[in-house]
């Protein structure tokens, strides 16, 4: 094999892991090669995180048009035109595509444009890619990092699989011919309840069915129960505890029969949207050859990435929930680091977790039954956005922030959002509990006036019966 094909790393997968993985290692002076089959950016960029909020935004604007007489405002001729809204949002993912592409090239990595699959042996590994272009190429390094990432579940055996037409996955539903007038949205998590907002905005009829006995089932109780009502203000209809027995076509659209309390029913609409979960891409991978050790359908690995084959490592959804773009980047920084033998010790900094609906829900660290799982005692602050003076400013007071003390020690716990901007304002936790802020820190940090982020300084002096506002 020539030196043009040896590497000291390759990456398999360009989304937000793998071409984060490849920027760190060109900055750590390791020769490498990044292949994707698609398009750099990976699902992220392309079908996921970033033109499902050009699509979130223009429906925030749209729906935000209904409101304007309470700031003194009108407007005639109140309308939107679907197709420019999708073009809008495609536009915004081809920028950010080429712009990795010049990430790639400017910290060197090679970019191969085709499908990789590992092949047995020792030394160092080969990587043998079905180029996209047609023909074939080998390459070898000494580490190999899988970032191939997930795609949506499906269940076709009762119909909960896409067909591109009146089922949709969550690529159909960004492209669209049309807005429907009515929708199924089968799933309650984020992506689930992220189109479910967007098509509302739009002035759809909005159904979300969910198996389990509350929307949103990641995220503490309370916030999903106040999410809820906040959903159900805006229009959305909610059938939790409904388990779908089958999805059909029908004349008119689509029929889901499910069951509620061991009674059937049937829910029609024009479309329907699966979102049931997420599969690990592990297929055509060769990973079955090499014995790599699996779990729950992901790749097992430890807290560098690593797998069981000596080597080879995984990072982002591939090797496991939760499945996060900004999860993905940051195994990748570490497990880069760790092969490139610099790494310190294994980051235990919490996840964020954020669902850009109107209002918007984030969360970082424990819920409150988690927390009281572990036997520890807590501290409960609670805060709401409708005593807040830029939220009432700015029309904007559904929500509230709840937060979680350790109530021996003062460690913040977690926190749980819901209301406006609280996906850019949950950083501001993370970081808390990175630096193992107690109430002491947050009490003692000063909150610019007037904010929205005010409602958190005040969530954390609640739990400790000494809010300002209320």
């Amino acid at each position: 094999m020539s030196a043009a094909d040896s590497f000291d790393l390759v990456v398999i997968g360009a989304g937000p892991g793998g071409y984060v993985a490849a920027i760190r290692a060109g900055q750590l002076g390791l020769k490498t090669a990044i292949v994707e089959r698609e398009a750099l950016g990976g699902i992220c960029l392309n079908w996921g995180c970033i033109p499902t909020k050009a699509l979130l935004r223009s429906g925030e604007m749209f729906e935000a048009l209904d409101h304007l007489g309470a700031l003194g405002l009108s407007v005639e001729g109140r309308a939107y035109d679907f197709d420019s809204v999708i073009q809008r949002s495609r536009k915004v993912a081809q920028q950010l595509s080429a712009g990795v592409a010049f990430l790639m090239k400017k910290h060197k990595a090679t970019v191969i444009e085709g499908s990789a699959s590992l092949e047995p042996g020792s030394g160092a590994r080969g990587v043998k890619i079905a180029l996209k272009a047609g023909g074939e190429r080998r390459i070898a390094a000494q580490n190999v990092i899988l970032a191939t990432g997930a795609r949506a579940r499906e269940l076709p055996s009762i119909g909960l699989a896409g067909d591109g037409d009146r089922i949709w996955t969550y690529r159909d539903a960004m492209v669209p011919k049309a807005a429907p007038k009515s929708l199924l949205v089968i799933g309650s998590g984020a992506i689930g309840i992220e189109f479910a907002s967007f098509y509302r905005a739009l002035g759809a009829e909005v159904t979300v069915v969910e198996a389990l006995p509350r929307i949103l089932p990641q995220e503490d109780e309370e916030i999903s129960a106040a999410a809820q009502t906040a959903f159900e203000r805006r229009g959305l209809g909610f059938r939790v505890g409904a388990t779908v027995k089958s999805l059909t076509k029908s004349k008119a659209g689509v029929v889901a029969q499910v069951e509620v309390d061991g009674k059937p029913e049937s829910l029609e609409a024009e479309r329907a949207i699966v979102a049931v979960g997420i599969a690990a891409n592990i297929e055509g991978l060769g990973v079955e050859a090499l014995g790599l050790k699996l779990e729950r359908g992901h790749v097992a690995v430890d807290g560098h990435g690593g797998t069981n084959v000596p080597g080879l490592y995984a990072i982002g959804d591939v090797a496991g929930p939760p499945w996060l773009a900004h999860k993905a980047m940051h195994e990748a920084v570490h497990c880069v680091e760790h092969i490139a033998g610099v790494a310190g010790p294994r980051s235990l900094s919490p996840v964020p977790g954020c669902t850009y609906s109107t209002p918007q829900v984030a969360s970082v660290g424990l819920t409150e039954v988690q927390a009281k799982a572990q036997g520890r005692k807590v501290k409960v602050g609670r805060f709401p956005f409708r005593v807040n003076g830029k939220a009432i400013a700015a029309g904007e007071t559904t929500g509230l922030v709840k937060t979680l003390f350790d109530a021996e020690t003062g460690a913040l716990l977690g926190a749980h959002m819901l209301g406006a901007e609280v996906t850019e304002m949950i950083q501001g936790f993370a970081l808390a509990m990175t630096l193992e802020a107690t109430e002491a820190e947050i009490f003692a940090t000063i909150f610019p006036h007037p904010t929205l982020s005010e409602v958190m300084h005040e969530a954390a002096l609640a739990a400790y019966d000494r809010p300002l506002h209320i």
